[in-house]
């Protein structure tokens, strides 16, 4: 592997994980299984009515050798929430934390070593038994592969360049844009595309209702700074709670900031002295300029602040185990938790031992 030069691109690598369930059922008997293609009936749910969901967290190699996750009780409680909104059933917390335990340490010599890049986790919820008529599945598969992974954006940690669209929208009221289902993102490819092709990064989204009001990029949250002030706009239903988001306002907080969750006007944006996104993709990303309505609006320093600088220093220091986790945020995968592993999955560690 060039460790020096990845990108943000699917790499395929040794082992997924697969664990089953019948609709009324709870999930059991997960096992690793070597990756590669999955056979799924033409009339699945999740193929005709889009009935699935999929997460995104990271594992980070720590100098000493061990391996990181971050917050993976985050993701799975986020999935079961987006699972009873989907009306699917969802593994367990245990369930889920413990799957990507194993899939990491039966892949953990894609890990990067560390300051090169991280394992990017994907966890898939999936109605995969046949239906005609639009109803739930009557069977659903949870899915975990992995990918290691460098910079989401082709800047890297240089600023990014947004415009913000304002006829097409992300999420409605009473909608999925609070959960992480997989149509929100098909959604958002048109406008995206759109964007790039005329030199910009991505695309910021605005409330459908006021078309006034910012709610999120593409696939990021959205902060905006104003002296001591860090704002974001509020959860309410149209936005993904993210974890990185959730993570940097306590970083925030405990750094002395004034954090507000509320409504953000795009007006705002013409008055800030920073704007930065945050996702488990980018963990955080300067915004050097915004693009509204014709109108270019540029960042002091090419947008590089010191509040963004100052928190994405924290928050990757944390992530790698470069700093005391006085958070309680990070689970740490050595050698003692492959042996309780072991016990819990047997397969899964039978596999990690053949990549030792």
């Amino acid at each position: 592997m060039d460790w020096d030069n990845l990108g943000f691109a699917f790499l395929p690598t040794d082992y997924m994980y697969i664990m089953k369930c019948a609709r009324g059922g709870e999930f059991s008997k997960g096992e690793l299984q070597r990756f590669g293609n999955i056979e799924m009936n033409p009339s699945a749910g999740v193929l005709n009515y889009g009935q699935g969901l999929f997460e995104g967290l990271k594992a980070y190699r720590t100098k000493d050798g061990n391996i990181l996750l971050f917050r993976p009780e985050e993701n799975a409680i986020r999935m079961r929430q987006g699972a009873e909104r989907m009306c699917m059933p969802s593994p367990t917390v245990e369930q889920f934390v413990e799957a990507v335990k194993a899939t990491v340490l039966a892949n953990k010599r894609w890990v990067p070593p560390p300051g090169k890049g991280s394992l990017y986790i994907r966890p898939l919820l999936m109605g995969s038994g046949a239906v005609l008529g639009l109803a739930p599945a009557p069977e659903y598969t949870f899915l975990i592969y992995v990918s290691p992974v460098g910079n989401y954006f082709k800047e890297g940690v240089a600023p990014i360049h947004l415009v913000v669209e304002h006829e097409l929208h992300r999420a409605t009221p009473g909608g999925t844009g609070g959960v992480k289902t997989i149509g929100n993102y098909a959604a958002v490819l048109k406008a995206q595309s759109a964007a790039k092709a005329r030199g910009y990064s991505d695309v910021l989204y605005l409330d459908c209702v006021n078309k006034r009001y910012l709610e999120e990029v593409s696939s990021c949250n959205i902060f905006v700074v104003k002296d001591n002030v860090i704002s974001t706009p509020a959860i309410k239903g149209t936005i993904l709670p993210g974890i990185t988001r959730k993570s940097i306002i306590d970083v925030a907080r405990n750094q002395g900031f004034q954090v507000e969750e509320r409504l953000v006007a795009v007006d705002e944006l013409l008055d800030a002295d920073e704007v930065f996104c945050t996702g488990t993709a980018v963990v955080v990303s300067p915004v050097g300029s915004i693009t509204y309505l014709g109108k270019r609006v540029s960042y002091k320093n090419n947008g590089i602040g010191e509040v963004s600088q100052q928190l994405y220093s924290v928050l990757t220091r944390l992530q790698m185990g470069l700093i005391e986790d006085k958070m309680d945020w990070t689970v740490e995968l050595r050698a003692a938790c492959e042996a309780k592993s072991e016990q819990r999955t047997g397969f899964a560690i039978i596999g990690a031992r053949q990549l030792a």
